[in-house]
């Protein structure tokens, strides 16, 4: 039931993701949500952020950031980590943002992932458009009144991906 809103894999921060190994498996674009996935909520690119992007075009990732942000508050982000392409209003969870971001990269859903930190937008999209999802925490606790309540129903289905992870884990481990 809460499956479709499951993300593929969990990261404490967008930061402590293995790049350089996604590289090596044949990823080649990274589709990232911007507020509280890489900075707070409308705070500008940081040196964290900038040193990040930096790193995925060394690496040979292309990136896009994919909000549903205004226009001032996503392009203002993506000039100043290098110029990352970018889609506002991106109506996430709709298919539309994730195709477009493809698109704009140059990659398939074979070979993208996408970085976001929340459940029924971010992660939901994802896979609807069946694009490989990591969940991560979100970097501040202060957030808007609507995505503060959203949290409590994302508390509810996470409970039931961990139970679930755990289950399939030790299945996993009994097949060995």
């Amino acid at each position: 039931m809460f499956k479709v809103f499951y993300p593929d894999e969990e990261a404490v921060s967008a930061y402590d993701i293995p790049y350089e190994a996604m590289y090596d498996n044949g990823i080649r674009g990274v589709i990232f949500d911007v507020d509280n996935t890489l900075v707070p909520h409308g705070v500008p690119a940081d040196d964290r952020a900038k040193k990040l992007f930096s790193r995925l075009r060394e690496i040979g990732l292309e990136t896009c950031l994919l909000s549903n942000n205004r226009e001032p508050r996503v392009s203002a982000f993506a000039q100043a980590v290098g110029g990352s392409n970018y889609i506002y209003k991106g109506n996430k969870p709709g298919r539309k943002g994730y195709e477009r971001a493809m698109e704009q990269m140059g990659t398939d859903v074979g070979h993208t992932v996408f970085v976001g930190d929340q459940l029924f937008t971010d992660v939901f999209g994802a896979k609807r458009v069946g694009i490989h999802s990591i969940l991560v925490r979100p970097i501040h606790p202060k957030e808007e009144i609507q995505i503060v309540l959203k949290r409590y129903l994302e508390a509810i289905v996470l409970y039931f991906y961990h139970r679930d992870e755990k289950r399939s884990y030790k299945s996993k481990e009994r097949q060995k």
